[in-house]
């Protein structure tokens, strides 16, 4: 049976019914996404994967125990509860997380760049590398907002159901980010015209 033409709640109805393929297809879809989430958070590759793993067991357990109602929510019901269990795990720990925007974080990944010459890539990997120092320098918040948004491609509303915050909250810190970095950047580059 295919089951890439079917959307989350048809697949997730069909996993319910006794179909497992269609949760192989799910994780499929989705895994990039919630695996960068987490990652994103606790900066750990085996720590990221123990969290996945424990939020699909999470989610299988609520599907089979028939207590899931999100319907066509699949993605952030799964991303609140990754979220959920990285809080635990930190709380456990006693430590709060420190967002930070690693190797994995490439917000021009998702602007995009091609047929770039030999200086485009230099200039490009520059601006990477002082685009992601600057994004360490802000605020936590925004820097979550700011890496869900555009490394997690999620919506506002993901966001704002993810970190258990209203819409405009999530909107207003993605704003600040933005022009938080901003003035950092007009500041880096008076700085640069002045030596």
């Amino acid at each position: 049976m295919m089951f890439q033409n079917k959307n989350d709640q048809e697949l997730v109805e069909l996993y319910i019914a006794g179909k497992e393929a269609a949760l192989s297809e799910l994780i499929r879809r989705h895994k990039t996404k919630i695996y960068t989430s987490i990652y994103m958070l606790v900066k750990d590759e085996f720590l990221a994967e123990d969290i996945f793993q424990d939020t699909f067991i999470k989610v299988i357990n609520t599907l089979k125990s028939g207590r899931y109602n999100e319907e066509g929510k699949f993605l952030p019901w799964v991303l609140r509860i990754a979220h959920n269990l990285v809080i635990d795990f930190f709380r456990k720990e006693k430590r709060t997380p420190v967002i930070t925007n690693g190797d994995g974080f490439d917000i021009f990944d998702v602007l995009g760049f091609y047929d770039e010459s030999i200086e485009d890539k230099i200039v490009r990997d520059q601006t990477h590398k002082d685009l992601k120092a600057l994004i360490q320098l802000l605020p936590s918040e925004q820097k979550e907002v700011l890496i869900m948004r555009h490394y997690g491609e999620m919506s506002f509303k993901e966001i704002a159901d993810v970190t258990n915050v209203s819409i405009n909250t999530a909107l207003g810190r993605m704003r600040y980010a933005l022009n938080n970095l901003r003035k950092m950047l007009q500041t880096k580059e008076l700085s640069l015209r002045l030596t």
